[in-house]
Parts: structure tokens; sequence; C-alpha cells
């Protein structure tokens, strides 16, 4: 609160207004985590966990649409993919890929939390309730979820929610995500920085493993000195950089050094989508099939794989009269369709059983 006359005022010189949020602890209370979404964090995150320590020999796949802006196609793409997880659990643990915050390089739609309505009216009080409410029916079918840590005020609302988090490229090297990470009580996988340096992944592995003191909310939404423990499970996340491919089997082996020299076990992940097929989603088949070559040919360090896919093939602007979008397209990065990622995650299935089996 400012209360300086307005020839002393020196803060919030640009700031219009401050609106008041529920607090963590209300939104748990409005929305609360039932006993079948809690058993599919736990189930998920201890599968993960399991994967990353090497006692169980089955690939994770985090697919997903891009970002959810549709709950009703997104809950659809949902119950596909978890009669598809069933299929192919022997191989394969499947996380849908839940997206709700999207960092932008200049402006854009900055994701379901941020503006909801798509409309520029900024209701963030909506979409963390509506983001919560989307996350508890995704657990509720059994399916597990992977999101972005992009805020570091959001893992309160909805952190107990979320099966595995990633740290995007642009926030890698940040300080803040590294300390955030180090509390979160999912397993982090850590982009390499957008022009391909993994480096900066590795370093924020090896911070994140250590124990912060940082700023912080708490549940009650008291502004609070966080003491974290450090987290175990961080990864690295290779996405491509400066226009390039890096999930090749020299980039993967400089990876896999680049880790064991840094003390850390090399567990690495290929995110078949950004620079890794050029942004070009009618690439990531081939990507995906790469990787599980490699796999085959006797690869243990990577542990699992990325990929963008909607229930639409591509990507569309956001329009003024919603009504005219296809459903279930993405509004930020293109995507496969349904069918081809059934396609996909079938083949990686059929072709890892005699490895991993």
């Amino acid at each position: 609160m400012n209360s300086a006359s307005p020839d002393t005022s020196t803060e919030n010189l640009h700031v219009a207004a401050f609106l008041s949020m529920p607090t963590p602890q209300e939104l748990h209370e409005q929305l609360p985590l039932s006993q079948q979404a809690a058993r599919t964090i736990r189930a998920g995150r201890d599968a993960l966990n399991n994967i990353l320590r090497g006692e169980d020999k089955r690939r994770f796949v985090v697919v997903g649409p891009c970002s959810i802006h549709d709950p009703v196609a997104g809950m659809e793409y949902a119950r596909k993919l978890k009669a598809l997880s069933d299929e192919v659990s022997d191989v394969l643990l499947i996380v849908m890929r839940v997206y709700f915050e999207k960092p932008r390089t200049t402006v854009g739609w900055k994701g379901y939390i941020n503006d909801p309505h798509m409309d520029d009216s900024f209701r963030i009080d909506e979409g963390m309730s509506l983001a919560r409410k989307f996350l508890l029916e995704v657990n509720e079918l059994g399916l597990p979820a992977g999101s972005e840590a992009l805020d570091p005020i959001t893992p309160q609302y909805l952190g107990d929610l979320v099966a595995w988090s990633a740290i995007g490229a642009r926030t890698t090297e940040s300080q803040t995500h590294r300390e955030m990470s180090s509390g979160l009580s999912t397993p982090v996988g850590f982009k390499n920085a957008t022009n391909g340096d993994v480096m900066v992944a590795v370093n924020a592995i090896l911070s994140a493993a250590r124990p912060h003191r940082f700023l912080g909310i708490s549940g009650e939404g008291q502004v609070s000195i966080v003491h974290s423990t450090g987290n175990p499970y961080g990864h690295l996340v290779l996405r491509g950089g400066d226009g390039r491919p890096n999930y090749d089997t020299v980039s993967i082996s400089l990876a896999e050094q680049a880790m064991v020299k840094a003390k850390i076990r090399p567990n690495i992940v290929v995110d078949c989508s950004h620079a890794n097929s050029y942004k070009k989603p009618e690439l990531q088949p081939l990507v995906m099939s790469d990787v599980v070559s490699q796999i085959v040919a006797g690869n243990r360090s990577i542990v699992g794989v990325m990929i963008e896919s909607n229930l639409v093939a591509g990507n569309q602007p956001i329009q003024a009269d919603q009504s005219k979008m296809i459903y279930g397209c993405s509004v930020t990065d293109g995507c496969v369709d349904w069918e081809t990622t059934e396609a996909m995650l079938r083949d990686a299935a059929r072709r890892l059983r005699p490895v991993l089996g």
C-alpha cells in the first residue's frame, strides 16, 4: 500500500491496480484433491522416479497439446490418451502434457491461467480455478499430468496435481526457477537454452539438487521464506537450439559426457518438437523414430520423449468469434493429430518391447 502523497511517491509508478486472488488454501478447499486423483499422482511420480533411478526399464512419454485452451477438447484428448496409455503401459509410461502458462518471446496469448477466455480480459483468478479443475479431471481418469513451472507462485495452487514438471528453455538459467525447482514435489526436466547450450541445463540440475532459501508464498497466501531440501530428480531435456536439432547420436553422447563430468546421472529426455523438428510438427514422428532406434541400439541414457499432439493437426490463430475456431486444434505451436499420435506410440511400443519388455 502506497501512503505517500502523489508528489512524493516513488513506487508502483507503472502499476494501475492490485486485484485480490484467492489463497492457494482457499482454492484447494473449493476444488479438493480426490482420493482417485491422489492415487494417480503418487503412482505417476513414483513410476517416473523409478525410471530416473534406473529401477524401471520403461521409458516415459509426455504427450499432449502445446497448450490447453479448450477444456472440452482437452478432456476428449485425455480420454483417448488414457485408453492408449493402458495399451502400451508395459513399455511406456504416458504422462499427459497439460500446459497452462506460455512464455512469449515478445507478446502473445500467455495461456489458460493468464487469459482463460482468450479475449484479453485476463481473469487470472478464474484461470487458476479452471486450470485446477481440469487437472483434477485428468488425474481422476487415472492419467498423470506434466506441466511447465513458469510462474513461481502457481505451484502453490496446482503443484499437488502435477506428476512431472518442466523448466523451459527461457527460464532454465533463472535463479528463481532453479530455487523453485529445488522445492517442487515432482521430478523436473530442464530444457537446454534456446541457443542449444546444454551446460545451462546441467548447471540448473546441480543447483536444484541443493537446498535453498528463497521468497515464496505459503498455502495461506503469506509471503514466506521457503526452505527447500533440494530435488534429486532433475534431468535434461534436449529441445534443439538456434534452429538446429540436438537429438542425434553425437549430440546425445556429448550431453551424456557433460552430465557424467558434472557427476549427474545421465538421464535425457528428447523433445520431438521445437528446434528438434525445425518447428514443423509433421517431422515429430521422424524424431521419435530416430530416438527409439537409439534405444533399440543400446542407448540407456534416453529415459523419455516429449510430443506436441492434439485432436487435429497444425495450429490456428485466436479469433474474436471463437465459434469459428477449429475444435481440437492448437492456438500456440503446431501439433500432430490424434491418428499420428496413436501410430507413433504404438510403433514405439512395438519396437521397444523386445528390448525393454
